[in-house]
């Protein structure tokens, strides 16, 4: 699945992001958000390592139940989670490779090409 470049038309109930197997990354955010549409290159660039991983781009905002069950306070907020378990999170990201280590802790299956070209490992 990997990149999403929308916003998700349907969020998922919090129930259904629980019973999510494996690997999946939920970003909240807001389509006229600076920081959100400022993160989209490097989250983009981060996720091209882990092709299978799951990115569920969820818009968030006032009466948005997955993001206050989430407690997100902050956008854009990434969330790191494994088998519908949180794991890590990120918020306000500041860069690609700061995402692509925490999706190789997150996927280490592909960890191997995580780093963003010019980034530390």
């Amino acid at each position: 699945m990997s990149y999403q470049p929308r916003y998700a038309d349907v969020e998922p109930t919090r129930a259904e992001v629980d019973a999510l197997p494996g690997a999946t990354l939920l970003e909240f955010g807001a389509p006229w958000c600076g920081h959100c549409l400022g993160a989209q290159p490097a989250i983009e660039t981060a996720l091209r390592a882990h092709p299978d991983l799951r990115h569920l781009k969820i818009e968030d905002g006032r009466g948005r139940p997955l993001g206050r069950s989430f407690r997100v306070k902050l956008w854009p907020t990434l969330v790191l989670l494994r088998d519908g378990e949180e794991r890590m999170r990120l918020v306000r990201p500041q860069g690609a490779g700061e995402i692509a280590r925490a999706l190789a802790a997150l996927d280490p299956a592909t960890a191997g090409g995580a780093s963003a070209p010019g980034e530390p490992r």
